[in-house]
Protein backbone atom coordinates (compact mmCIF):
# COMPACT_ATOMS: atom_id res chain seq x y z
CA UNK A 1 0.00 0.00 0.00
CA UNK A 2 1.47 3.56 -0.69
CA UNK A 3 0.57 5.53 1.84
CA UNK A 4 0.55 9.47 0.98
CA UNK A 5 1.55 10.74 4.76
CA UNK A 6 3.31 8.99 7.79
CA UNK A 7 2.27 10.37 11.59
CA UNK A 8 4.66 9.18 13.86
CA UNK A 9 3.19 9.32 17.99
CA UNK A 10 6.17 9.66 20.37
CA UNK A 11 5.33 6.06 22.68
CA UNK A 12 8.35 6.68 24.90
CA UNK A 13 7.46 6.42 28.67
CA UNK A 14 7.20 10.43 29.17
CA UNK A 15 4.71 10.83 26.49
CA UNK A 16 2.49 7.75 27.19
CA UNK A 17 2.68 8.88 30.61
CA UNK A 18 0.60 12.01 29.34
CA UNK A 19 -2.21 9.98 27.20
CA UNK A 20 0.01 9.49 23.85
CA UNK A 21 -1.34 6.03 23.65
CA UNK A 22 -4.83 8.17 23.39
CA UNK A 23 -3.51 10.39 21.12
CA UNK A 24 -2.15 7.37 18.93
CA UNK A 25 -6.28 6.02 18.97
CA UNK A 26 -7.67 9.00 18.45
CA UNK A 27 -5.46 9.44 14.90
CA UNK A 28 -6.97 5.67 13.87
CA UNK A 29 -10.05 6.01 14.79
CA UNK A 30 -10.46 9.71 13.36
CA UNK A 31 -8.44 8.62 10.21
CA UNK A 32 -11.12 5.75 9.63
CA UNK A 33 -14.16 7.64 10.63
CA UNK A 34 -12.85 10.71 7.89
CA UNK A 35 -12.03 7.67 5.32
CA UNK A 36 -8.27 8.74 4.86
CA UNK A 37 -7.09 5.09 6.74
CA UNK A 38 -5.15 3.97 3.53
CA UNK A 39 -4.15 7.28 2.70
CA UNK A 40 -1.99 7.86 6.20
CA UNK A 41 -0.26 5.29 8.56
CA UNK A 42 0.17 5.96 11.55
CA UNK A 43 2.81 4.47 13.70
CA UNK A 44 3.83 4.96 17.50
CA UNK A 45 8.11 5.09 17.70
CA UNK A 46 10.36 5.41 20.35
CA UNK A 47 10.81 8.13 22.51
CA UNK A 48 11.81 12.03 20.70
CA UNK A 49 14.27 13.18 23.67
CA UNK A 50 12.21 16.26 23.81
CA UNK A 51 9.78 14.87 26.61
CA UNK A 52 9.61 18.72 27.85
CA UNK A 53 7.34 19.09 24.96
CA UNK A 54 5.24 15.73 24.94
CA UNK A 55 3.15 14.63 23.55
CA UNK A 56 4.86 14.82 20.25
CA UNK A 57 3.80 14.56 17.03
CA UNK A 58 5.53 14.23 13.84
CA UNK A 59 3.77 14.36 10.28
CA UNK A 60 5.95 12.88 7.34
CA UNK A 61 6.90 14.19 4.27
CA UNK A 62 5.82 17.82 5.69
CA UNK A 63 8.31 17.44 8.67
CA UNK A 64 5.24 18.83 10.75
CA UNK A 65 6.38 18.61 14.39
CA UNK A 66 4.18 18.86 16.85
CA UNK A 67 4.25 19.33 20.99
CA UNK A 68 1.81 19.12 23.70
CA UNK A 69 -0.71 17.62 21.61
CA UNK A 70 -3.86 16.51 23.40
CA UNK A 71 -6.15 13.60 22.62
CA UNK A 72 -8.76 16.07 21.59
CA UNK A 73 -6.44 17.39 18.53
CA UNK A 74 -6.40 14.21 16.79
CA UNK A 75 -9.57 14.66 15.08
CA UNK A 76 -7.95 18.74 13.76
CA UNK A 77 -5.15 17.11 12.65
CA UNK A 78 -6.88 14.28 10.50
CA UNK A 79 -9.44 16.97 8.76
CA UNK A 80 -6.59 20.27 8.30
CA UNK A 81 -3.19 18.10 7.47
CA UNK A 82 -4.54 14.39 5.96
CA UNK A 83 -7.61 15.75 4.38
CA UNK A 84 -6.59 19.50 3.68
CA UNK A 85 -3.29 19.70 3.66
CA UNK A 86 -3.12 22.30 5.95
CA UNK A 87 -0.72 22.71 9.07
CA UNK A 88 -2.37 22.72 12.55
CA UNK A 89 -0.45 25.70 13.11
CA UNK A 90 -1.55 25.76 16.78
CA UNK A 91 0.14 23.15 17.61
CA UNK A 92 3.45 23.73 15.72
CA UNK A 93 6.95 24.02 18.07
CA UNK A 94 8.00 27.71 17.84
CA UNK A 95 10.78 29.68 19.46
CA UNK A 96 11.98 32.76 20.41
CA UNK A 97 13.36 33.10 16.57
CA UNK A 98 11.43 31.25 14.78
CA UNK A 99 8.03 33.75 13.21
CA UNK A 100 6.57 30.58 12.23
CA UNK A 101 7.30 27.23 12.01
CA UNK A 102 10.48 25.18 11.88
CA UNK A 103 11.37 21.61 11.14
CA UNK A 104 13.11 19.20 13.78
CA UNK A 105 16.50 19.52 12.81
CA UNK A 106 16.32 23.44 13.50
CA UNK A 107 15.02 23.41 16.84
CA UNK A 108 17.90 24.42 19.25
CA UNK A 109 17.50 21.22 21.17
CA UNK A 110 18.68 18.65 18.25
CA UNK A 111 21.44 21.13 16.36
CA UNK A 112 24.31 19.79 18.61
CA UNK A 113 23.05 16.25 18.35
CA UNK A 114 24.18 13.02 16.84
CA UNK A 115 22.39 10.14 17.23
CA UNK A 116 24.41 7.11 17.43
CA UNK A 117 22.88 4.49 19.68
CA UNK A 118 19.12 6.30 19.32
CA UNK A 119 19.34 6.72 15.88
CA UNK A 120 16.44 4.99 15.27
CA UNK A 121 14.21 6.34 18.43
CA UNK A 122 11.68 8.30 16.62
CA UNK A 123 11.18 7.14 13.76
CA UNK A 124 10.57 3.39 13.40
CA UNK A 125 7.71 0.87 14.96
CA UNK A 126 9.94 -0.67 17.84
CA UNK A 127 7.62 -3.48 17.73
CA UNK A 128 7.71 -4.13 14.12
CA UNK A 129 11.03 -6.35 13.21
CA UNK A 130 10.07 -4.80 9.75
CA UNK A 131 10.88 -1.80 10.21
CA UNK A 132 14.47 -2.16 11.71
CA UNK A 133 15.41 -4.55 9.07
CA UNK A 134 15.16 -1.81 6.53
CA UNK A 135 17.26 0.49 8.24
CA UNK A 136 20.01 -2.23 8.06
CA UNK A 137 18.82 -3.95 11.15
CA UNK A 138 20.94 -7.50 11.66
CA UNK A 139 23.10 -6.56 8.44
CA UNK A 140 25.77 -6.04 11.40
CA UNK A 141 25.08 -10.11 12.39
CA UNK A 142 24.79 -11.38 9.25
CA UNK A 143 28.15 -10.09 8.05
CA UNK A 144 29.70 -11.55 11.91
CA UNK A 145 28.46 -14.93 11.11
CA UNK A 146 28.92 -14.63 7.34
CA UNK A 147 32.50 -13.91 6.80
CA UNK A 148 34.10 -12.79 10.25
CA UNK A 149 35.98 -14.79 12.95
CA UNK A 150 35.79 -13.06 16.72
CA UNK A 151 39.43 -11.98 15.97
CA UNK A 152 37.85 -9.98 13.82
CA UNK A 153 35.04 -8.74 15.39
CA UNK A 154 37.59 -7.51 18.39
CA UNK A 155 39.83 -5.92 15.82
CA UNK A 156 37.25 -3.83 14.66
CA UNK A 157 35.71 -2.58 17.60
CA UNK A 158 39.30 -1.79 18.32
CA UNK A 159 39.63 -0.02 15.63
CA UNK A 160 36.12 1.80 16.18
CA UNK A 161 37.07 3.25 19.72
CA UNK A 162 33.93 1.78 21.18
CA UNK A 163 34.08 2.62 25.24
CA UNK A 164 31.36 1.81 28.00
CA UNK A 165 29.09 4.92 28.59
CA UNK A 166 29.46 4.42 32.20
CA UNK A 167 32.10 6.87 34.22
CA UNK A 168 34.82 4.56 33.30
CA UNK A 169 34.65 4.60 29.46
CA UNK A 170 36.20 0.97 29.46
CA UNK A 171 37.27 0.16 26.12
CA UNK A 172 34.56 -1.77 24.92
CA UNK A 173 36.88 -4.70 23.17
CA UNK A 174 39.04 -5.16 26.01
CA UNK A 175 35.98 -6.70 27.83
CA UNK A 176 34.81 -8.80 25.07
CA UNK A 177 38.59 -10.31 24.57
CA UNK A 178 39.07 -10.75 28.56
CA UNK A 179 35.84 -12.97 28.47
CA UNK A 180 36.81 -14.74 25.05
CA UNK A 181 40.31 -15.69 26.32
CA UNK A 182 38.44 -17.40 29.06
CA UNK A 183 38.01 -21.13 29.05
CA UNK A 184 35.02 -22.42 30.47
CA UNK A 185 32.02 -24.76 29.42
CA UNK A 186 29.32 -22.32 29.82
CA UNK A 187 29.81 -18.08 29.25
CA UNK A 188 26.80 -15.85 29.58
CA UNK A 189 25.85 -12.03 27.92
CA UNK A 190 24.33 -9.95 30.35
CA UNK A 191 23.02 -6.62 29.31
CA UNK A 192 23.03 -4.56 32.69
CA UNK A 193 19.65 -2.17 31.88
CA UNK A 194 19.09 -1.60 35.53
CA UNK A 195 19.62 2.47 35.33
CA UNK A 196 19.72 2.75 39.36
CA UNK A 197 20.74 6.64 39.28
CA UNK A 198 18.06 8.72 40.00
CA UNK A 199 16.82 10.28 36.16
CA UNK A 200 18.87 7.84 34.35
CA UNK A 201 16.85 6.55 31.46
CA UNK A 202 19.28 5.95 28.40
CA UNK A 203 18.66 2.34 28.52
CA UNK A 204 14.97 2.45 28.91
CA UNK A 205 14.55 4.78 25.95
CA UNK A 206 16.41 2.36 24.11
CA UNK A 207 15.03 -0.73 24.85
CA UNK A 208 11.61 1.26 24.38
CA UNK A 209 12.04 2.85 21.12
CA UNK A 210 14.75 0.31 19.39
CA UNK A 211 14.80 -3.25 21.60
CA UNK A 212 16.20 -5.36 18.43
CA UNK A 213 19.50 -3.28 18.73
CA UNK A 214 19.92 -4.85 21.62
CA UNK A 215 19.08 -8.22 20.97
CA UNK A 216 21.66 -8.24 17.66
CA UNK A 217 24.68 -6.18 19.86
CA UNK A 218 24.40 -8.94 22.72
CA UNK A 219 24.08 -11.63 19.50
CA UNK A 220 27.41 -10.49 18.13
CA UNK A 221 28.81 -10.69 21.67
CA UNK A 222 27.81 -14.05 22.18
CA UNK A 223 29.51 -14.96 18.92
CA UNK A 224 32.32 -13.33 19.73
CA UNK A 225 33.46 -14.65 23.54
CA UNK A 226 31.67 -17.96 22.49
CA UNK A 227 28.21 -17.79 24.43
CA UNK A 228 25.05 -19.33 23.79
CA UNK A 229 23.08 -17.37 26.41
CA UNK A 230 22.50 -13.91 27.43
CA UNK A 231 20.32 -12.10 29.83
CA UNK A 232 18.66 -8.85 29.97
CA UNK A 233 18.74 -6.92 33.40
CA UNK A 234 15.93 -4.60 34.07
CA UNK A 235 13.99 -3.26 36.69
CA UNK A 236 10.30 -4.20 36.72
CA UNK A 237 9.26 -0.52 36.88
CA UNK A 238 9.96 -0.29 33.22
CA UNK A 239 7.30 -2.23 31.94
CA UNK A 240 6.83 -0.47 28.98
CA UNK A 241 10.37 -1.50 27.77
CA UNK A 242 10.10 -5.30 28.64
CA UNK A 243 7.30 -5.42 27.18
CA UNK A 244 8.64 -4.34 23.99
CA UNK A 245 11.43 -6.40 24.39
CA UNK A 246 9.84 -9.34 24.78
CA UNK A 247 7.92 -8.48 21.85
CA UNK A 248 11.34 -8.16 19.70
CA UNK A 249 12.49 -11.16 21.44
CA UNK A 250 9.89 -13.36 19.87
CA UNK A 251 9.48 -11.87 16.51
CA UNK A 252 13.26 -12.36 16.42
CA UNK A 253 13.01 -16.13 17.06
CA UNK A 254 10.23 -16.39 14.34
CA UNK A 255 12.85 -14.81 11.90
CA UNK A 256 15.57 -17.54 13.08
CA UNK A 257 17.42 -14.49 14.36
CA UNK A 258 17.39 -16.19 17.93
CA UNK A 259 17.67 -19.54 19.00
CA UNK A 260 19.31 -22.84 17.50
CA UNK A 261 21.54 -21.99 14.04
CA UNK A 262 21.17 -18.59 13.64
CA UNK A 263 20.91 -17.63 10.17
CA UNK A 264 21.75 -21.25 9.03
CA UNK A 265 25.22 -21.19 10.84
CA UNK A 266 26.82 -23.49 13.69
CA UNK A 267 25.99 -20.34 15.91
CA UNK A 268 23.37 -20.58 18.83
CA UNK A 269 22.36 -18.16 20.93
CA UNK A 270 19.14 -17.00 23.17
CA UNK A 271 18.56 -14.42 25.53
CA UNK A 272 15.84 -14.49 28.76
CA UNK A 273 14.41 -11.36 30.79
CA UNK A 274 15.01 -10.94 33.84
CA UNK A 275 13.46 -8.96 36.53
CA UNK A 276 15.31 -6.73 38.95
CA UNK A 277 13.48 -5.24 42.19
CA UNK A 278 15.24 -1.35 41.25
CA UNK A 279 16.94 -1.46 44.16
CA UNK A 280 20.55 0.83 43.21
CA UNK A 281 23.69 -1.76 44.20
CA UNK A 282 21.94 -4.12 41.97
CA UNK A 283 23.53 -2.32 38.98
CA UNK A 284 26.71 -2.57 39.71
CA UNK A 285 28.77 -5.56 37.53
CA UNK A 286 29.73 -7.86 40.70
CA UNK A 287 26.03 -7.55 42.24
CA UNK A 288 24.35 -8.33 39.44
CA UNK A 289 26.28 -11.22 38.19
Amino acid sequence: MAYKQFILVCGGTGCESSKADDIYKELIANAEAMGVKDDVQIVKTGCFGFCEKGPIVKVLPTESFYVEVKPEDAKEIIAEQVIKGREVKRLLYKDDKAKDRIKLEDIGFYQKQFRIVLRNCGIINPENIDEYIARDGYAGLEKVLGSMKPEDVIAELKTSGLRGRGGAGFPTWRKWEFSKNISSDQKYVVCNADEGDPGAYMDRSTIEGDPHSIIEAMSICGYTIGADKGYVYIRAEYPLAIDRLKIALKQAREYGLLGNNILGTNFSFDIEVRLGAGAFVCGEETALL
